[in-house]
């Protein structure tokens, strides 16, 4: 078991902003937003909650870097395959960080990650994360089941 503020010190680092190359150091202070202190979300609800309305993305972003933007040292988590995956959706820095900055998004950023993968799902959709369907299609049943039930109740 991991001691109580160990475990809120890394958390508190998965939302931390990193600019390229670039180590944080965790506050337990940090905040994801004015309104969401961080002591109260784990990544993975703030993850879902985020894409609640393309539920999709979470399950992409499950597959892609099981929720973590960054790792324990507090560096942005790159991909295993190509180095240039960034962060929690595996955005990949060559072809996306220069479109991602003009569109005001910085993909090393929990946030700026988050925004720029669902600017790319409503341009692309899922097709940009195809590697990794293999992990994610099977999802895709369940959560269509899960909003028709939704949508049949309310």
């Amino acid at each position: 078991m991991i001691p109580l503020t160990t475990s809120l010190l890394m958390l508190s680092t998965a939302f931390m902003p990193v600019q390229a190359g670039q180590t944080t150091q965790a506050s337990t202070s940090q905040t994801v937003s004015s309104d969401h202190p961080l002591s109260t979300v784990s990544v993975e609800a703030y993850v879902r909650d985020y894409y609640r309305d393309t539920p999709i993305l979470a399950e992409i972003a499950r597959c892609e870097s099981t929720f973590r933007q960054f790792d324990s040292n507090g560096d942005v988590i790159r991909g295993k395959v190509n180095k240039g995956d960034i962060g929690i959706m595996q955005i990949n820095k060559y072809y996306h960080e220069e479109d991602a900055a003009k569109l005001g998004f910085d993909i090393y950023t929990v946030d700026g990650n988050l925004g720029y993968a669902k600017y790319l799902y409503e341009k692309y959709g899922s097709d940009p994360w195809s590697s990794s369907s293999k992990c994610w299609k099977p999802s895709l049943a369940n959560i269509q089941k899960v909003l028709a039930e939704e949508t049949t109740r309310g």
